[in-house]
């Protein structure tokens, strides 16, 4: 094994308790961050994780609910909703000198994340796997894939490179991507007409994209335009088929929040969304429509 890391994980819910899991079992020393019920649970019994991919297994993890000493990264996993709460267990002071890798759907948070830490240990990364908290402590990890794309305006390419390394080989797939933006808003422009569509209409993918097949596609141009207009590449044809082979049964995780009760993202996605939009002039009607409609409906 490569030299030991320590990573701290802020938020081990389906994310974070898989990459701390797979940390911990490559060998690897992870403090979670968390509640009390949550940080007592992870200590006692560790994380236990059910995986077609990884195989079943339990790792152990040390547990905090504040970070109190020097850690190699600090893994940001929580969600939007919870993000101010969250951040309250990690002082800059805290964290010095370590990586503070941010897992999170939208594009405004690397701004204000560098506005608290220091700038230049600030690596936004985005991560596509489907992961799921089913208990505290027990992660269902679906996805026969769980890849990372690791950027970073500033930072330190050695830092970013021995984290995607260590990532890689507790079984991920984790490379450096130079252009911080389009990394964002390549997940951001799949991401939002996927949520926006599938939650206004409380529809899982393939009914979505067949019963309103024209507002997929008016969204898939819009958020396209946006990118674009914030200097990342778009390719709206493409964005599109990837929808088509997705499987039908797919829900958004902003789709399940809304059945569970859950706060939802509609801000850092839709309204980070329209507020690039409005910064560029870029006309985005039926964006504005759906995020209106959910937030009409008391999202």
């Amino acid at each position: 094994m490569a030299n030991q890391y320590t990573v701290a994980i802020l938020g081990p819910g389906g994310t974070g308790g898989l990459l701390a899991a797979l940390l911990s079992r490559a060998g690897h020393r992870v403090i979670c961050l968390a509640q009390d019920r949550t940080a007592a649970a992870l200590r006692g019994n560790g994380i236990t994780v059910r995986s077609a991919r990884f195989g079943d297994f339990t790792a152990p993890v040390e547990t905090a609910t504040a970070l109190h000493e020097p850690v190699d990264a600090c893994l940001v996993t929580v969600k939007h909703t919870a993000l101010d709460a969250a951040l309250t267990r990690v002082e800059p002071t805290a964290l010095g000198d370590a990586l503070l890798v941010p897992l999170l759907n939208g594009v405004e948070h690397p701004a204000t994340l560098r506005a608290r830490y220091r700038p230049d240990r600030v690596a936004p990364t985005v991560i596509r796997v489907e992961s799921t908290r089913v208990a505290p402590g027990v992660i269902e990890h679906g996805s026969p894939f769980t890849e990372l794309d690791l950027a970073g305006d500033g930072v330190p390419r050695a830092r970013l490179d021995t984290l995607a390394a260590t990532l890689t080989a507790a079984g991920t797939t984790a490379r450096v991507v130079g252009d911080e933006t389009a990394a964002l808003w390549a997940k951001m422009a799949f991401l939002a007409p996927f949520a926006l569509l599938t939650t206004r209409y409380a529809l899982p993918l393939g009914e979505a994209r067949t019963r309103h097949r024209d507002e997929l596609r008016d969204l898939v141009a819009e958020t396209a335009a946006v990118s674009r207009a914030c200097g990342a590449p778009a390719d709206p044809a493409r964005a599109l088929a990837r929808y088509d082979v997705f499987p039908p049964t797919a829900k958004s995780s902003m789709q399940r929040d809304a059945e569970a009760g859950r706060p939802l993202e509609l801000d850092a996605i839709g309204g980070a969304l329209l507020r690039a939009a409005e910064r560029h002039g870029v006309p985005v009607p039926v964006t504005a429509r759906l995020v209106r409609e959910l937030r009409e409906a008391g999202f």
